[in-house]
């Protein structure tokens, strides 16, 4: 069992890729503690933090689909250099706004913007990119490793980001994100890429098209895509304002909103190691459907808790059941194209995937201003289930013919 767990390790070029983004995303951890905990600090509304997480992620949203045909058309390893590149330059600008004590919300804004936007096209490019450093037979296994290495960061990250923003301040936590993407920038340099995109004669906005007319001829992708951005949507906004919960709900500081964060990391390893060590046996989707239920239930049960310690334990829960439903939606997707298609069919999916983040988080912000944060989980939670229950009736008679 423990060989099928890490059975993408044994591609050398995937080991490489998964040891630098790991260190990469464990300074992006560092740097979301600080960031969030850093705004609403400074505005003390949810309204401000919501921006923020919106800011951050609306470019991903609308420039995703340039992204993909990018993917599909130029090196995947060169637009992901450029990535890395641009968004290291904002995390050192970040480090010193802060450090000579000049630093406003609206600089934060436009940082995020900024990243938001290399992520755009940084983010179908890998994954694009990293299917065609294993074979196909181990690609599940591939996508959640790859998930644990962004989760397991979620869980190291805040904890170091909390020692770093407690002893040292903010600005050494963007410091040492800016100092982690020489990590990915060397892996990316050292593997060995064994397809590139043809050259392609067709307009850009042709190329999108043909990858959206692929996915809507393939059966059961469409209410993939819709689910990848409720379920964002609704479970994002659990993590995006856990400041709030931490410090308004819970009376505490950024050691609360540390472990918050680190138990929602934790259950996602805890998720996406289930799914790396499961078999190719039950219908994925089904699996998918009854772990957002549950999700939604957790979701619910955390906006109801008064309790640290339950809220911590219902945290875990819920990171390990939406690590489920990514790892097994992703998978079912990246199953149904071939490498000439991916980049475009992948940026479809990232669109809904990150566009569902954005959306949530802005709409929740608000509310929260009006209502309160437990409500909102509460009600969002709701609606994750019902959600869940309805895609299930919905899709019954082909979950039986699977």
């Amino acid at each position: 069992m423990f060989k099928r767990v890490f059975k993408a390790f044994e591609y050398r070029d995937f080991r490489l890729m998964w040891a630098g983004a790991c260190t990469s995303s464990i300074g992006t951890w560092m740097q979301i503690l600080a960031q969030s905990w850093l705004v609403y600090q400074l505005s003390n509304s949810p309204v401000y933090l919501g921006i923020d997480q919106f800011l951050g992620q609306i470019p991903v949203f609308l420039l995703s689909l340039f992204g993909g045909v990018f993917a599909d058309r130029k090196s995947r390893r060169g637009i992901l250099l450029g990535s890395q590149i641009v968004q290291m330059m904002c995390a050192f600008t970040l480090t010193v706004l802060v450090a000579t004590h000049v630093v406003q919300v609206w600089h934060i804004w436009c940082l995020s913007f900024t990243v938001g936007i290399a992520q755009a096209f940084g983010g179908p490019a890998y994954l694009a990119l990293v299917p065609s450093l294993v074979g196909k037979e181990d690609l599940q296994n591939a996508i959640a490793l790859n998930s644990i290495q962004f989760n397991l960061a979620r869980v190291i990250g805040p904890v170091l980001g909390g020692v770093a923003l407690a002893k040292l301040g903010a600005q050494w936590c963007f410091a040492l994100n800016g100092l982690s993407f020489a990590a990915p920038i060397i892996s990316l340099i050292a593997i060995r890429v064994s397809f590139m995109p043809e050259r392609k004669g067709e307009t850009v906005l042709a190329s999108m098209r043909a990858g959206i007319a692929f996915m809507r001829t393939r059966d059961g992708m469409v209410s993939l895509v819709v689910l990848a951005f409720l379920l964002t949507a609704l479970a994002f906004p659990m993590i995006s304002f856990l400041p709030v919960f931490a410090k308004d709900v819970f009376h505490g500081g950024p050691n609360v909103y540390m472990w918050f964060l680190v138990a929602s990391g934790a259950g996602s390893v805890a998720g996406a190691l289930t799914v790396a060590a499961s078999r190719k046996s039950g219908n994925p989707f089904r699996r998918a459907l009854v772990a957002m239920v549950v999700l939604g239930g957790l979701i619910t049960a955390f906006g109801l808790s008064n309790s640290r310690t339950l809220s911590t334990a219902l945290l875990f829960g819920g990171g390990a059941a939406m690590m489920v439903v990514f790892a097994l939606n992703s998978s079912l997707v990246q199953a149904y194209v071939g490498d000439a298609m991916r980049g475009r069919v992948m940026s479809v999916y990232n669109v809904a995937l990150r566009g569902g983040m954005p959306m949530g988080s802005l709409l929740s912000g608000f509310l929260i201003k009006s209502m309160s944060a437990p409500v909102v989980m509460r009600v969002n939670g709701v609606l994750m289930g019902i959600l869940g229950i309805g895609f299930l009736l919905f899709h019954r008679s082909r979950l039986a013919d699977e």
